[in-house]
């Protein structure tokens, strides 16, 4: 038994952490994380294995200066392996993988597919390396879930050429995200079989179709840029929208790369803020960009599952998670009641009393059921890493 597993998950100026056993995959565990790397302000936060709170200030730490802090925080809780959360596999990575330095190669040779998160995902990998190179270290890919896709569901409708020789599909994200509420939900005897809708709202947003276990279709494409619109992220727009601002306006490839990233979603249509908690309450106090922002957001979430039931030879629920998935009842409710043809039933005080960290159902007894699944990308990819180098033992 391959026990604790560390779990890093690196930005460009942050690192995530959980130290994850897997007889207590869901206690409380060591986790936190470094942000603001590279700056003054850097620090280190979090809890402990007991429960306790940690707060460290890491002044100009980098990368691996803040590993070096997050791993003197284990006490006696030496992981035996490292599990790397790593955005894009590509086609190559359909699983999780040894770290080795061909596969190191090989992630570099990838870091076109994704410039915002794979390079990041490799600092951080190659720093653990030079503090364990003892330990086994793994990498799970947010790719490889939706590697069941078939080819009417990845492909676009563009020239073979740019498929066959520079890889340019869908591939899908948040896979770590969609697995762990996948594997839940058949955990919780609910229609193990079945075909399931996922919603993986928070600060990125992606929906997935889930059939016996397997997606079938996912809202995120080549990048995580493509589908709902998200924090501060457009989600789908005009592919003509490009040439049409560098014609209008003059704007670099740079300019309007910002623009769609960093500079729309919630936060481009509100005028105000990407967290939908302040939206949600600047709506009540009638702010009509922070109302618009929410509908719109509720509106092309719908919008996508109901396209995405398509894939599904049977639809019997719908799972919402993350931030905003688990913590806005109200978004829940616009969202079902505009997929009143699915003949979903929710029961409006089980879906008000779902307000927090709380798993459980919120449909009526009728139609397709609703579940909010906290998620757990830090225990999916513990649990990968772990099954991994256990095939790997004589």
């Amino acid at each position: 038994m391959h026990d604790p597993i560390l779990v890093i998950n690196c930005g460009s100026s942050s690192i995530k952490f959980a130290l994850v056993t897997a007889d207590a995959p869901a206690a409380p565990r060591l986790a936190g994380q470094a942000e603001r790397l590279g700056g003054v302000d850097a620090r280190l936060t979090g809890t402990d294995a007991r429960g306790a709170a940690i707060a460290e200030a890491l002044p100009g730490a980098d990368h691996e200066a803040a590993l070096t802090a997050i791993l003197s925080r284990l006490e006696d809780l030496r992981p035996t392996a490292v599990g790397h959360r790593v955005v894009h596999g590509g086609e190559r990575f359909t699983a999780a993988t040894r770290l080795d330095a061909e596969v190191l190669r090989a992630l570099e040779a990838l870091g076109e597919l994704a410039p915002l998160h794979n390079p990041a995902n490799l600092a951080g990998i190659r720093a653990t390396r030079r503090l364990f190179p003892e330990l086994p270290q793994v990498a799970v890919f947010d790719t490889a879930f939706h590697q069941t896709l078939p080819p009417k569901a990845y492909r676009y409708a563009l020239p073979e050429a740019l498929y066959r020789r520079h890889g340019i599909r869908r591939y899908g994200f948040h896979g770590s995200s969609h697995a762990y509420v996948s594997r839940r939900l058949a955990a919780l005897g609910d229609r193990p079989h079945g075909g399931w809708l996922i919603a993986h709202l928070g600060n990125g947003c992606s929906a997935c179709a889930v059939w016996q276990g397997e997606s079938v279709d996912t809202s995120m494409g080549l990048t995580p840029l493509e589908g709902l619109v998200m924090g501060t992220r457009s989600g789908d727009v005009d592919p003509g929208l490009h040439a049409h601002l560098a014609r209008r306006l003059g704007w670099s490839l740079e300019r309007i790369d910002r623009l769609l990233n960093h500079e729309s979603g919630l936060l481009g249509l509100s005028g105000l803020s990407h967290d939908m908690r302040r939206l949600e309450q600047a709506a009540a106090e009638h702010h009509p960009g922070a109302r618009l922002a929410i509908e719109v957001f509720c509106y092309r979430l719908a919008k996508a599952l109901a396209a995405l039931s398509c894939a599904l030879p049977r639809l019997d629920g719908i799972a919402f998670t993350g931030g905003i998935g688990e913590h806005a009842p109200a978004v829940r409710a616009r969202v079902v009641e505009q997929l009143h043809h699915f003949g979903v039933r929710p029961d409006a005080a089980a879906n008000a009393a779902l307000d927090g960290d709380r798993e459980g159902r919120f449909d009526a007894g009728q139609g397709p059921r609703l579940w909010v699944v906290p998620t757990d990308e830090e225990a999916q990819i513990a649990a990968e890493t772990r099954r991994l180098l256990e095939g790997e033992t004589p």
